[in-house]
């Protein structure tokens, strides 16, 4: 079973429908396309700082192993930064996307993508998954202190 994240766009103006069918699910785990291909996938995606980065190092520990003289560690240097980039896709898909304005809706797990789209919609026409308008952007309340303060915290409004 997969693990996938749900993610709404900015809204525009089209009607419910539409807006429903650009939510983007963002499969969690490795990516062997961002392994073998991590440029171009990055390109796909839009990622332009993550690609701006990824060039960068390339490029720092190209020039340290020419200084260094010692050019064989380069390979073995490109397929490790290959490798974290397969690992963290998602990620890095999830920081972009926040990066352009969308909102995290929910995770979701399915066995393929057309099953989490199942079970998520599912869940969105029972209404236990919240809708865009009535979203909140705050974050979780903070609980209300009920009582003495157990272990090394000072008491609620003491002086330090």
């Amino acid at each position: 079973m997969a693990v996938y994240t749900v993610h709404e766009p900015p809204r525009r103006n089209d009607d419910a429908l539409a807006h429903t069918e650009r939510f983007t699910f963002v499969r969690d785990g490795f990516s062997w396309p961002a392994f073998l291909f991590a440029p171009l996938w990055m390109l796909r995606y839009r990622l332009w700082l993550a690609l701006i980065v990824y060039l960068l190092v390339l490029f720092a520990m190209g020039a340290a192993t020419r200084v260094l003289g010692d050019g064989d560690w380069l390979l073995a240097i490109s397929l490790l930064v290959s490798l974290l980039v397969g690992f963290e896709s998602s990620s890095l898909r999830r920081y972009g996307l926040a990066r352009r304005g969308w909102k995290t809706l929910g995770v979701v797990v399915g066995d393929d993508i057309e099953a989490a789209e199942r079970r998520f919609f599912d869940a969105w026409a029972a209404g236990s998954v919240p809708r865009p308008a009535t979203a909140s952007v705050a974050g979780p309340a903070a609980p209300a202190a009920s009582g003495p303060i157990i272990g090394l915290f000072p008491e609620p409004g003491a002086r330090m």
